[in-house]
């Protein structure tokens, strides 16, 4: 009689480290997965995992020649450009996979982008996205971030390709804005970051990505691509620390470099495992 095969011992094995980013301690910032491959899965099996997954970002790479080439899934969808799941991408490779490296290339969907050490901080250079004076916002915003009319009445709003930013008066009405989600999701494909002064940062945000499968992200890098020189500009300060009021809440420091932009955090590992495929 044949032994029954081990369906368990015949399964991918896919390594898995979740990393929060934008944070010095767990439980905090942007939880990421990060799963290092050898070479691609198929793009279903690799949306299936992010939605098993069910964080606002996991990250695959594979080795490329002299760096990795790098993607990343939201529970719904492949995104063009994420900062946390990059921060830890380069956390999960610089202090575990290859610690002696203190530079890592990832080719992406928006270039090249560079991770390195910067003293206690995790360094990336990312593309400058400024955004512009929105000339004729959507007449439903303001009632999907659950504006109050005084709220209202200074509410500016400027956007990129796939966001708007509503500009508010103060760090309070950042903090005490309760979106309504299904509202949000109307304006698909953009996605909504409100903005204002901060009281012990320069600026601080939010960020709210329903239609992405990511009602609020606790702490989002790429948005800070667009906030960075808005608030460079506005302030008139290079340098700049920022603070997301997710739930969650992480930091990030960084200036305006021309067309590019430096981001800064810190990253903490929570997890090591493996996937069973």
């Amino acid at each position: 009689m044949k032994p029954q095969s081990n369906t368990q011992e015949e399964s991918l094995k896919i390594q898995l480290y979740q990393v929060d980013a934008f944070t010095s301690k767990v439980f905090s910032g942007n939880p990421a997965a990060i799963c290092p491959l050898e070479k691609w899965l198929d793009d279903e099996t690799m949306q299936s995992i992010a939605a098993e997954n069910n964080l606002s970002e996991t990250a695959f790479f594979v080795a490329e020649n002299d760096g990795y080439k790098l993607r990343w899934f939201t529970p719904q969808c492949e995104v063009d450009l994420c900062g946390h799941a990059t921060l830890a991408s380069g956390f999960v490779l610089m202090n575990i996979l290859a610690p002696q490296n203190p530079k890592v290339r990832f080719k992406t969907r928006s270039g090249v982008l560079t991770v390195t050490r910067d003293a206690d901080f995790i360094s990336m250079d990312f593309p400058s996205l400024p955004p512009w004076r929105c000339e004729n916002p959507p007449s439903e915003l303001a009632r999907a971030l659950a504006l109050d009319q005084n709220s209202s009445k200074t509410f500016v709003v400027f956007q990129t390709e796939n966001k708007y930013f509503g500009v508010l008066e103060n760090e309070r009405q950042v903090r005490d804005t309760s979106p309504h989600f299904e509202l949000l999701k109307t304006f698909h494909p953009f996605s909504v970051c409100i903005t204002a002064p901060g009281e012990q940062s320069d600026f601080v945000s939010r960020n709210f990505v329903p239609s992405y499968g990511i009602p609020e992200d606790p702490v989002t890098g790429a948005t800070h691509s667009s906030l960075l020189p808005y608030w460079s500009q506005r302030l008139g300060k290079q340098k700049l620390h920022a603070r997301q009021l997710s739930k969650r809440g992480g930091e990030i420091w960084g200036e305006p470099n021309g067309d590019r932009v430096r981001l800064k955090g810190n990253a903490v590992l929570y997890l090591t495992g493996s996937i069973s495929i």
